[in-house]
């Protein structure tokens, strides 16, 4: 535990990661980010599941499907939506936001969003490092605080 009472330690946890394709090379910086910090925290490669779908409209979907397997602690949705000269921006970044906690509520699961929501590659390609390591972080504090709620 840390000095602000959160549990950040991951062993014997299993936990399920859905990546999106679209922009590629956002999403391995954020999986490549979230697995080391899920190997420093101490969940285990054979514990983690990692399934990739074309986009982050698609997240959601593959999400529930994990969580009615009934065998993770926590979920982490990874993808990148780049604002582009088009509505489709606000679309998917809304969209898959919303099915990402509507699947967390109704599976009682917690789910860490490390969707990213920015105006440029610059954007992304600074945040990818710190949102994969967080998302990591916010899936083991959250399935611990959750075990502590039962």
């Amino acid at each position: 535990m840390d000095s602000m009472g959160k549990n950040f330690d991951g062993a014997e946890m299993r936990i399920g990661i859905v990546q999106s394709r679209f922009n590629p090379v956002i999403c391995k910086g954020l999986l490549a980010a979230c697995l080391a910090e899920l190997a420093r925290r101490g969940v285990r490669d054979a514990d983690i599941t990692v399934i990739d779908v074309p986009g982050a409209l698609e997240i959601p979907l593959a999400l529930q499907r994990l969580a009615k397997k009934g065998v993770f602690d926590a979920l982490i949705a990874l993808g990148a939506v780049i604002r582009g000269e088009t509505y489709h921006f606000e679309v998917v970044a809304n969209e898959s936001a919303r099915g990402v906690n509507e699947v967390q509520l109704h599976a009682s699961l917690p789910i860490a969003n490390a969707i990213l929501t920015v105006d440029s590659d610059a954007q992304a390609e600074e945040r990818m490092n710190t949102k994969g390591a967080e998302a990591a972080l916010v899936a083991i504090e959250m399935a611990n605080l959750l075990k502590k709620l039962t």
